[in-house]
């Protein structure tokens, strides 16, 4: 596996380094060893799948507060996303700026996401499955957001909105 780091602090692109033959290929997408050696997380509680059924549906912007802060590996398994991740930690360098990474079942990258880090998605393919790796469970009264399009941020999706839940659209205004 290839860990490249992203313009966020903490957050790595990490895509796989397949070994191929006539049959395809292999290649791994996780490894305790080589994760623990980039002093990443390794230990993973939860793994979820998100499926979606329109293009342009929005999730985000998602976090857990302390003391349940959690660490996601991300993976975009079927179409396509357009993954952003805004980096809330008041102690981090680059706190308040937001990347972009577009995830898809071709280019077969993940994105290691750490706590106090906020992650959301839009689909650019219907029927999308995003599958997440989980430092931590998840407790409903840490579970926390800020808005996809709050100005604080200006946040770029590549598409209108066409899907969104009502608590995503209601997140308050961030304040710091």
């Amino acid at each position: 596996m290839r860990f490249t780091p992203a313009g966020i602090a903490g957050v790595f692109v990490i895509e796989p380094e397949p070994i191929s033959d006539d049959r395809g290929f292999f290649a791994r997408t996780f490894c305790t060893r080589e994760f623990a050696s980039h002093d990443l997380e390794t230990q993973f509680v939860q793994h979820s799948l998100s499926y979606n059924r329109a293009s342009g549906t929005l999730r985000g912007m998602h976090f857990q507060r302390e003391p349940h802060g959690e660490v996601k590996v991300v993976t975009c398994r079927k179409g396509a996303i357009h993954d952003v991740l805004l980096d809330l930690r008041a102690d981090s360098p680059t706190r308040g700026r937001w990347q972009a990474f577009d995830l898809t079942a071709d280019n077969r990258r993940s994105l290691y996401v750490p706590k106090g880090v906020a992650h959301g998605f839009q689909t650019l393919e219907a029927d999308t499955e995003v599958f997440y790796l989980i430092s931590a469970f998840h407790e409903p009264q840490v579970s926390a957001g800020v808005r996809h399009d709050d100005p604080a941020f200006g946040i770029v999706w590549p598409r209108p909105v066409s899907v969104i839940s009502e608590k995503d659209r209601a997140w308050p205004a961030f304040s710091a």
